[in-house]
């Protein structure tokens, strides 16, 4: 059986603007940074990885790879963001920090069960900052008709 979530791994273009952004603005500490000089595969690379540490135990993980190819770009929210759960009155704390800062800055939004303000990390990543809403808050996510939902939806994908 899965257990929980250790890390989610992603490029960065490089690993100190990561970290400013990571452990200085939204204070998630570097749990563990190495270099790796060789793959398991034995292919010389010159690569660095590290891992920010969540409240949950969990982490993000970055990998700053000069010698690989890859194509950094703004992502759009439904292509790819990070969403990160807090408490309430952290959202606008942390908007207002992020305007204060000169940072790109979207919401407060409500989305029912949370409300999100978002940011852009130095790579071009979404990230959503999340807060529960209400008592339910995140059980509303829950199984609660998504079988349904996502039968209809096939359906309906299928007749367009």
């Amino acid at each position: 059986m899965l257990k929980k979530l250790h890390h989610n791994a992603y490029r960065c273009r490089d690993a100190e603007e990561t970290r400013r952004f990571y452990e200085d603005f939204l204070g998630m500490p570097l749990a563990l940074a190495f270099p790796i000089r060789v793959t398991k595969s034995g292919r010389d690379t010159n690569v660095l990885h590290s891992f920010y540490r969540l409240g949950d135990g969990s982490f993000l993980a970055f990998f700053e790879a000069p010698d690989m190819p890859f194509e950094f770009k703004e992502q759009h929210d439904f292509d790819l963001h990070i969403a990160l759960e807090v408490d309430h009155p952290v959202l606008e704390t942390m908007r207002q920090k992020a305007i204060r800062m000169g940072m790109e800055v979207r919401g407060p939004s409500d989305h029912g069960f949370i409300e999100s303000v978002y940011f852009r990390d130095p790579n071009g990543y979404v990230i959503e900052l999340t807060a529960p809403v209400g008592e339910a808050g995140e059980a509303e996510v829950g199984e609660k008709n998504a079988r349904t939902i996502l039968a209809e939806w096939q359906a309906t994908k299928a007749r367009n």
